[in-house]
């Protein structure tokens, strides 16, 4: 990565063995800050003054880029405004916006959206953050070496003074999203976070929500999207007079974690879209000689034949009380090849959505077919071999042998010919055109 901020502002191409990154943002004089720091309120008449200063004062005492500090006001009812417009008159640096409807999430959407600055960033008025974690929060973005950067009070590093209640209640929360969400970052609540601009423009459009759960939708989001999120431990005391209402605010996360999971499970979600956001992504770069996916595919589809095997042992056992073994061994295959088809299309495969759903089932029954002549030759071999009688738990044996030597088959069927990679065809398709044309 390009550190000069002298060079060309053009990224370089990356070479072999290299991966595309963002651009280190080059210290300059310019007009334009490199931060901007969204600190949202509702009626802080009592506290915003102090708290701009002291930020104002610590970023000009450590911060080495130019920078903004933006108090977006939440349709506050008391002084809020007019402390906000005394402070953007008197401090350099300070601006102050008016929203005339609530919400943390819409204040913060209006604000990233309109700003020119490269890296934002927002933190709650209180202050309970320690500010000498901004700098290492932001480091990483204006380098190009992360897209988003969250600040962490349940990493073990971090030093934290709260109550039981507040520990209870963003634990709990932290093991929904994990639980529901498949979240992997570890404080989704902290009011203290950055992003980067052009990231901001590719998200913030698909975040719904507007209030307290904003910031935990773009991080699902982003997370979802293979970005790269940066996290630091930080110190945090908590706030005795906040007046964030926790019954409320957790109500609403948890309708927004509804919201987004079903979103994910149904396949509404662009996920398209994010998929490769910047045209960045590592998972767009291949080895030589290697497919593209195969080792995450081959993971996938382990996981997911395990639990069809499983689940087609159940269904099977469970058709045999009332029926033969050859109407049973079908129904039970049947049964298991629509689940392990639909699993198959989302979690190897990455085919999200209802287009071509239907054909790929269509595709999924010709490959159970397939298993099926395998798994009842068995059974007619093991018949003809024992006149009949064998054991229960011999029928099973043969057929998880059976279903065994049909799962190669099928993951090559899958890959080949149900699930082929499309990018890979039109991009060779396009190749040889260009060749011809030459």
């Amino acid at each position: 990565m390009r550190t000069d901020s002298s060079a060309s502002t053009a990224p370089p191409a990356p070479g072999p063995g290299t991966l595309p990154a963002r651009e280190h943002l080059p210290v300059g004089s310019g007009a334009v800050p490199v931060l901007d720091v969204v600190v949202p309120v509702f009626n802080e008449e009592k506290d915003l003054d102090a708290c701009v200063r002291r930020l104002h004062a610590h970023l000009n005492r450590t911060f080495p880029y130019r920078f903004r500090i933006t108090v977006a006001d939440n349709a506050s009812t008391d002084a809020t405004p007019q402390v906000a417009r005394r402070l953007a008159a008197e401090l350099a640096g300070v601006a102050s916006v008016r929203l005339e409807e609530k919400g943390r999430g819409r204040a913060l959407r209006a604000v990233w959206s309109a700003s020119d600055a490269p890296v934002l960033a927002y933190m709650d008025v209180d202050l309970s953050t320690d500010l000498n974690a901004l700098l290492p929060l932001v480091a990483p973005l204006i380098s190009g070496h992360s897209d988003l950067a969250i600040g962490s009070r349940l990493s073990r590093a971090a030093r934290v003074v709260r109550g039981p209640k507040r520990e209870f209640v963003s634990r709990a929360y932290n093991l929904i999203l994990r639980g529901s969400l498949q979240a992997r970052f570890s404080d989704a609540q902290c009011g203290f976070k950055a992003i980067r601009r052009e990231v901001a423009q590719v998200l913030l459009p698909l975040v719904e929500d507007t209030g307290w759960f904003f910031d935990t939708e773009l991080l699902v989001l982003a997370e979802r999207a293979g970005l790269r999120i940066h996290e630091v431990p930080v110190d945090w005391v908590d706030d005795p007079h906040s007046s964030v209402h926790i019954v409320r605010t957790a109500t609403e996360d948890l309708k927004g974690v509804w919201r987004v999971g079903r979103a994910l499970a149904t396949g509404s979600l662009p996920l398209d879209r994010l998929a490769r956001p910047f045209g960045d992504d590592p998972r767009d770069r291949r080895l030589p000689g290697v497919p593209k996916g195969l080792a995450r595919q081959l993971v996938g589809f382990c996981v997911v034949g395990g639990l069809s095997t499983l689940l087609y042992l159940l269904l099977y056992t469970g058709f045999r009380t009332f029926s033969g073994a050859q109407t049973a061994n079908a129904l039970a295959l049947l049964v298991s090849a629509v689940a392990n088809t639909a699993a198959n299309r989302r979690l190897t495969f990455g085919v999200r959505g209802r287009a071509n759903a239907v054909r790929h089932q269509a595709q999924g029954i010709v490959v159970f077919g397939i298993g099926w002549v395998l798994t009842s030759g068995s059974l007619l071999a093991l018949g003809a071999a024992s006149d009949g009688g064998a054991a229960h738990s011999t029928e099973l044996a043969v057929l998880i042998a059976a279903n065994l030597a049909a799962t190669v088959l099928r993951f090559l069927l899958l890959r080949a010919w149900v699930f082929p990679d499309r990018t890979d065809r039109t991009a060779m398709s396009s190749e040889l055109t260009h060749g011809s044309r030459r």
